[in-house]
């Protein structure tokens, strides 16, 4: 299959990118780190303005009507900076849930209410509970709205993880569907990390001067670099291949979406651990902004399913 975003895809990213460019995301994420969410939610905000909270919500509730192709080219750009929040549960999993059990919330969504999900056993925990204003908790098939209990210990600070219980049953809702559109956006999500370590890294590696020449002169940080490049782009096709089978409603879609969230996890993992690399041990420190991106990678490499459980489905399908 011969695919390749058009315009619109290529002008909706840049105008994502322009608008979290200007936000000063380290910042903002360090805030949310800290429990003050406020700078975040403001960022939120403007993404609502533009459409993105929106995205698949159809145009009767206030949503763009958008389909997976639009989802994957939003959320790598969030990926790329990091944005703090529940990003997956926002975007792609709470629109799945409430368009079956509860289309009336849906326009809330749309304009800018932050939803998290917690599914067990596969999703244990909400994500950032408590900054959002909808909590849901899946059992099965059933939607329930969700009060929000303790918080547990997350890798990453901006993505704190919280237990939820059932408060009032919603309705049924296609559970399965929305857990493949949470998997297909944290693979987006996972991409975008990866191009912004591979960006942080390269420029640090023309700056970081040994011996008097830059590190980045050196034939293996070369090959390393390269490798992590060859490998993000390895994995975008198989991004794009998912959304396209989610689109058209292909039998392969949830094979599809499985083998981006391994492809693009393993390519931001391979990223993350090149920049620790290039870097040293500065790349270790919490006031180096690479570890805001290196702690995202690492959380995400297991939300919306392991990468074990990934691969046992794409196994499952040959």
């Amino acid at each position: 299959m011969r695919f390749a975003l058009d315009s619109s895809h290529t002008d909706f990213a840049d105008s994502i990118d322009s608008l979290l460019a200007k936000s000063d995301m380290p910042a903002v994420i360090r805030s949310w780190n800290a429990g003050d969410t406020a700078p975040g939610l403001k960022v939120w905000q403007r993404l609502a303005e533009t459409g993105v909270n929106g995205l698949i919500i159809d145009e009767a509730h206030d949503g763009l009507g958008a389909d997976a192709i639009d989802l994957v080219v939003a959320v790598e750009q969030l990926g790329r900076h990091a944005v703090p929040g529940p990003v997956a549960e926002t975007i792609a999993v709470a629109p799945v849930l409430l368009a079956g059990a509860a289309p009336d919330r849906l326009s809330a969504l749309a304009e800018g209410a932050l939803a998290t999900v917690a599914a067990p056993p596969r999703v244990p925990f909400a994500v950032d509970a408590n900054a959002v204003e909808l909590a849901l908790l899946v059992d099965g098939d059933s939607v329930s709205t969700a009060t929000v209990g303790d918080e547990h210990g997350s890798v990453d600070q901006a993505r704190k993880l919280f237990s939820v219980t059932a408060a009032e049953t919603l309705g049924d809702a296609d559970t399965e569907r929305a857990f493949d559109m949470g998997a297909l956006a944290t693979a987006a999500q996972l991409l975008g990390l990866g191009r912004t370590m591979l960006e942080i890294s390269t420029e640090y590696a023309k700056q970081r001067k040994q011996f008097g020449k830059a590190i980045g002169s050196q034939q293996s940080i070369k090959h390393h670099l390269a490798n992590v490049a060859i490998g993000l782009e390895m994995a975008r096709p198989l991004l794009h291949g998912a959304a396209l089978s989610v689109r058209d409603g292909s039998v392969d879609a949830r094979r599809d979406i499985s083998a981006a969230k391994v492809a693009c996890g393993d390519a931001a993992y391979r990223a993350s651990r090149i920049a620790l690399q290039v870097h040293g041990a500065i790349g270790y420190t919490q006031e180096h902004d690479l570890s805001l991106w290196l702690t995202k990678t690492r959380a995400l490499l297991t939300a919306w399913g392991t990468p074990s459980v990934h691969r046992a489905r794409v196994m499952e399908s040959l």
